[in-house]
Order: C-alpha cells, then sequence, then structure tokens
C-alpha cells in the first residue's frame, strides 16, 4: 500500500467519512424508528431492522480483515463502501418493514469492512509512533457517531422524511469513494501468489457469532433465557464454534490466525475491548433514555444533552494522541481511561428524577474523559505488536471483540433494565422508577469496567516502532 505526502490529507479524509458512515448507522435509526413503523407498519417485526444490521456487520469484521491481508487492501475497500451505498439506497426506498430489514443487511455486509479496512489501511501507512495522532481523529469520528446519531436520526425523521436516515449517507460515501479512488495506490500483487481462502472456517465463523449474537438479542426479550430457542442457539453457537477452532488448527490460511491469541498483548487488548464495550453501551444507550422518560427531554434535547460526553471524549481523546506520538508510551492511557470509566459509571448509578441536567452532564464528563482515553490506544498497541501478514485480521479481530462486547452489553442491560422496570413501576414508569431501573444497570456496568480495568494492568507495553 502506498501513497504519497501530497495525497496522504485526502486519503485520510475519505477513510474517515468511510468510518463515519459506519459508526452514524449503529445509532442513527434508532429515534426514527417510530417513524418506520406509523409509515410501514409491520411493528412486530421492528427489532430486525436493528438486528439485521448488527448481525451482518458483526459476523463479517473478521472475514473482511482476513480478506484484505490475502488480497490487498484498495479494491475491498472500495467494494464495501460500494456495498454500503447500495444497502442504503435500497433500504431508503423500500417499502415494507421486511424489505428494509433485508436491505439493513445488505448494509451492514458493508459496514463490517468500513471501520476494519480503514484502520488497516491507516495501519500501512502511519507508523506506529505516529499513529496515536491518527487514530484519535479515528476515536473522535467514533465518538461523534455514537453520540451525534440519534440526535441526527430524530432531526432527518422529524424534520424531513426516515428515508433521509439512509439517504444522507449517498453523498459523504460518494465523496469517499472519489478520494479513496484518486489517491490511494495498492502495489501489484507479486506473481505466482495464489492465496488460499479458509471458507468452511468463514462459514462456521459467521454462524457461530450469528447463533451467539441472536441469544443476546432475542434473550429476555423475544425468548425467555431458559425457552428451548433461546438453550437451542446457546448450544449451536458453543458446537459451531468448537468445529471453528478445530478448522483454524488445520487450515493453511486461517480466516482468523489462533496464533495470535499467544500474543498478550493481543489476548490482553481484546478481552479489555469487549469489557468496555459493554460497559461504554450501557451509557451511550440508556443515558438518553433516562433524559427522556425521569427528565421528560425530547429525543433531540436527549442527544444534545450528551454533548458533555462527547466533547470531553474528543478532547482527552486529541490529547492522548499526540502525548503518545511525542514519547512512544502508551500504557498509562488506558489504565486511567477506565478507571475514570469505572468512576463515572459509579456517580451514574446515583441518578434520580431529582438529579439535575447539569449534575448528570458533569458525570457524563468523567466518564467521556475517560472513554476518550483508551480505545483506540489498544488498536494501535495490537498493531505494533502483530507481524505484518497479520495487521488485517489482528485490526479486525479487536473491532470484532469491541462490537461483541457492545452487542452482549446491550441486550444485557435491557433485560436488566426491563426486569427492574417492572419490579418496581408496575404498569407505569414512572420517572423516579425509571431512574431507579436505569441506576441499577449502571450499577452492574461498573464493575464489569473495573473487571476490563484489571484486565489492561496485564497489558504488556512494546515500544511503537518509528517505521510503518
Amino acid at each position: 500500500m502506498a501513497t504519497n505526502t501530497r495525497s496522504f490529507p485526502a486519503t485520510f479524509a475519505g477513510l474517515l467519512l468511510a468510518m463515519l458512515l459506519a459508526s452514524l448507522d449503529q445509532t442513527i435509526v434508532a429515534t426514527a424508528l417510530p417513524t418506520i413503523v406509523g409509515d410501514l407498519g409491520g411493528i412486530d417485526r421492528l427489532s430486525w431492522v436493528v438486528t439485521a444490521y448488527l448481525l451482518t456487520a458483526t459476523v463479517t469484521i473478521p472475514l473482511w480483515g482476513r480478506a484484505a491481508d490475502l488480497y490487498g487492501r484498495k479494491r475491498l475497500f472500495q467494494a464495501a463502501i460500494a456495498v454500503f451505498l447500495l444497502g442504503s439506497a435500497l433500504s431508503g426506498a423500500a417499502q415494507s418493514l421486511g424489505e428494509l430489514s433485508a436491505f439493513r443487511g445488505l448494509q451492514g455486509l458493508g459496514a463490517g469492512g468500513l471501520m476494519t479496512l480503514a484502520m488497516t489501511i491507516v495501519a500501512d501507512l502511519v507508523p506506529p509512533r505516529e499513529r496515536g495522532r491518527y487514530q484519535g481523529y479515528i476515536q473522535m469520528v467514533f465518538v461523534l457517531a455514537s453520540v451525534a446519531g440519534p440526535l441526527l436520526g430524530g432531526v432527518l425523521a422529524g424534520e424531513l422524511s426516515w428515508r433521509w436516515v439512509f439517504y444522507v449517507n449517498l453523498p459523504i460515501g460518494a465523496v469517499a469513494l472519489g478520494a479513496i479512488a484518486a489517491t490511494l495506490h495498492a502495489p501489484p500483487r507479486a506473481e505466482g501468489e495464489r492465496p488460499r481462502v479458509d471458507y468452511a472456517g468463514a462459514g462456521l465463523l459467521t454462524a457461530s457469532l450469528s447463533c451467539l449474537l441472536l441469544v443476546t438479542v432475542w434473550g429476555g426479550r423475544t425468548y425467555a433465557w431458559t425457552a428451548p430457542e433461546t438453550l437451542g442457539l446457546a448450544a449451536a453457537a458453543a458446537v459451531l464454534l468448537g468445529a471453528f477452532l478445530v478448522q483454524e488448527r488445520r487450515a493453511p490460511e486461517p480466516i482468523l490466525p489462533l496464533r495470535l491469541f499467544r500474543d498478550p498483548v493481543f489476548s490482553v487488548a481484546s478481552a479489555t475491548l469487549f469489557l468496555a464495550g459493554c460497559a461504554f453501551f450501557a451509557v451511550i444507550v440508556f443515558t438518553p433514555m433516562f433524559l427522556q422518560l425521569a427528565t421528560g427531554a425530547t429525543p433531540t434535547e436527549s442527544g444534545l444533552l450528551l454533548l458533555p460526553l462527547l466533547l470531553s471524549a474528543t478532547v482527552t481523546t486529541a490529547l492522548s494522541g499526540r502525548v503518545i506520538s511525542r514519547t512512544g508510551r502508551y500504557k498509562a492511557f488506558p489504565v486511567a481511561g477506565l478507571a475514570l470509566m469505572t468512576v463515572g459509571l459509579l456517580l451514574l448509578s446515583g441518578l434520580s428524577a431529582d438529579t439535575s441536567v447539569l449534575v448528570c452532564s458533569l458525570m457524563l464528563v468523567v466518564f467521556g474523559i475517560g472513554f476518550g482515553m483508551f480505545t483506540q490506544v489498544l488498536v494501535i498497541a495490537v498493531q505494533n505488536a502483530a507481524d505484518r501478514r497479520d495487521i488485517g485480521v489482528a485490526t479486525a479481530s479487536t473491532n470484532l471483540f469491541r462490537a461483541l462486547g457492545g452487542s452482549v452489553g446491550v441486550a444485557l442491560f435491557g433485560s436488566v433494565f426491563a426486569a427492574r422496570l417492572d419490579d418496581v413501576a408496575g404498569t407505569m414508569p414512572r420517572p423516579d422508577a425509571v431512574a431507579h431501573a436505569l441506576g441499577t444497570v449502571f450499577t452492574i456496568a461498573a464493575p464489569i469496567a473495573a473487571l476490563a480495568l484489571v484486565c489492561v494492568l496485564a497489558l504488556r507495553e512494546v515500544p511503537l516502532r518509528k517505521a510503518a
């Protein structure tokens, strides 16, 4: 992979736009769902609008990453953008909830490659010692999309049409596609190079992750945790995962090389990202619920009230990236960041119906400062320690564990919130009952963040290389 000094800003801008698309569509649909159901009907299938995207985006992350190592980055990245834009256009034109769910699945298929391949390309172009600064920009995009998604979705659905939630991707994606096509130059493949694709491993991994995610999405909601459907999916996930591990041991070019887990940096970072992703989504999903149900804020207002988290995370992301680039040291940042995230969750666990917006904002600032200090730093650590042939799949795997943590977290905390609300509120969710139920969610999330802190303390700090 090659670029030149003059074209690098345009290339990097294209990468950021692509990552913005993938991150934004995880949250932008949420506030538009009531409008979508009012137009298309089919409320009984509403969850599949979110689930279809979540499933395909998550299970294809390691597939895109391994394919990038085998076939190169540029064409695959362009293909991922094209698939995402096709899914966006079709989603905007959907005439039924079934069509929308299917097209969201296609959109997620492209999204699985956008974030992973973009971060892999950055690893190709920028030395680890300098990567902290650029990963800081990437983190800003991720945080911006996570917080601004619900706000933008509510505005587009309310002021224009819910279809613009999907159509807005088209011009942004077109600019990203043009920038990558014009400025990113892929080296020619060596003669006689014939990658052997692990199709069996890809199929087993996709099937096992699909079953696992369906357990987290359906368990405690569509089906009871002890229902035959839930237990059957859990058993299928375990069997398929075992078959996948057997396949990966004998595959010449495994889709997820098990040798990665022998690297303590990769193992520690993956476990930390899974746990931290779980804790992060407790805040990003359930704080707007507190603001709307307990304080009476509108969806748009609740999005705006998350700005303290966005701004504090953006500032610490930029500062930590610059310090890492200057010093080459990084371990202190995830340690301090996860400690602050834990403190922030403990503070949020004390929310009540009488908590003022100012106090809630200060709690979010504490959490945001911590969040901005750690997540992309661990990606840098993994890329720095990984073998050159495994950069793509190592980057994809860290994204996979973070995405799985978020999925499990949303399912877990959603079940806890619903059960607690039923216990204390009965049929009418009073503001004090909502605050009490969400306090329980944050009380459970805090030790999960603390466990992530314990994991990251075991991280071995490898000096950052000064060459890409």
